[in-house]
């Protein structure tokens, strides 16, 4: 048998290695004018998308002739949308945040184990909300009415925070709308609230000069290196996540570490030390950071989409092996085991005091 010859180095800038390129991106009838379109446009030619005016603000054209034709239509487009009056009402958000801020629903990503699977109706279009205006005047009417941060001793130094990763990826898009940074500066003339995004990209050149005023946390979706490299389709890579980690870090942000879905795969602890000890690497002695550690969980529901969508995935997603929990609305997920969830937690939490001395770990589930 010939010698396996050695992987080739992607030539690309690492920023751009993971850019998402739609094939199409549609502006509806009543977005058309903002600075979120018009910048979708010239982005979307560069990149050689269609761009396609819609004559009214449904988002058609999705549907192919199975679902996993529509998920290939769906995951290949941008919709420049506004965002509906009911996102203007900021929902609570625990354990991540006092509320969500929704800048688009949708990912471009094609995660394994996406929890958007059970979240979002409909095909995963991407969706990219245009009238960032009236989303940031919703913000000051919410501002101390939170039971994470606001009512938090320990953490009263964030402020009301707001969450805009609940239902995408915003710097994933980043370079279609420039509506995260637009955040970024509107949160920072805020000093009584703070924004919050995580994101499995790295194209963070754009944020490092924006006056952020330390009133944004970056926070890094990460996993160990053989869960990302199998289940996290159309991302950065790992340590292309890391060096934008410590990027951002340098240029003042706080930051974080969103560790997810962990799973307990062959030698864990080994894989997961690693993780900590490269991101531990990656950073400023003197950096802000928070991490978040979840499990991996799936719902009846999310398991049958993912299916549809992954149909040949060797994502673990057996439920007799699982916990079952319900939620106070009846639904059910499954998680791992009582015993399991116990050792791994007590590992991970001593770990990241370990390998991240200063680090805070926010919550466990």
């Amino acid at each position: 048998m010939p010698p396996v010859p050695p992987p080739q180095e992607d030539p690309r800038p690492a920023a751009a290695r993971a850019r998402w390129r739609p094939r199409r991106v549609l502006i509806a009838r009543s977005a058309r004018d903002s600075a979120v379109a018009q910048r979708a446009r010239r982005a979307a030619r560069e990149l050689g998308a269609e761009v396609v005016e819609l004559g009214g603000d449904a988002v058609r054209g999705l549907a192919g002739r199975n679902e996993r034709e529509t998920y290939r239509n769906a995951k290949a487009t941008l919709a420049i949308v506004n965002a509906p009056p009911s996102a203007l009402k900021f929902a609570p958000i625990p354990p991540s945040a006092d509320f969500r801020l929704d800048l688009a629903r949708g990912c471009p990503a094609h995660c394994q184990y996406c929890y958007l699977a059970g979240s979002l109706s409909g095909p995963p279009v991407t969706r990219a909300y245009a009238n960032l205006d009236e989303i940031f005047a919703a913000v000051p009417a919410h501002v101390g009415r939170g039971r994470i941060t606001s009512a938090s001793a320990a953490r009263s130094h964030e402020g009301t925070t707001f969450e805009a990763s609940c239902y995408t990826d915003p710097l994933g898009i980043e370079h279609l709308t420039g509506g995260l940074s637009e955040a970024v500066r509107f949160f920072g003339t805020q000093p009584d609230a703070g924004l919050r995004f995580t994101t499995k990209f790295s194209e963070v050149g754009g944020l490092l000069g924006l006056p952020h005023n330390g009133r944004t946390r970056v926070r890094f979706s990460v996993n160990a290196e053989d869960i990302t490299r199998r289940f996290d389709g159309g991302t950065a890579r790992l340590a292309d996540r890391l060096a934008a980690l410590g990027a951002v870090a340098r240029a003042g942000y706080p930051v974080g570490l969103t560790v997810a879905p962990i799973m307990p795969i062959e030698g864990w602890e080994e894989a997961y030390g690693a993780l900590f000890r490269d991101a531990g690497a990656a950073l400023p002695a003197d950096a802000d950071l928070t991490v978040e550690l979840i499990t991996h969980r799936f719902t009846p529901g999310s398991r049958e989409v993912l299916l549809g969508w992954y149909p040949g995935t060797k994502l673990e997603m057996d439920a007799a092996t699982r916990t079952q929990k319900r939620n106070k609305f009846g639904g059910t997920k499954y998680v791992y085991p009582k015993e399991l969830m116990k050792q791994m937690r007590a590992w991970f939490e001593e770990a990241v005091e370990r390998e991240l001395p200063g680090g805070v770990v926010l919550y466990w589930t």
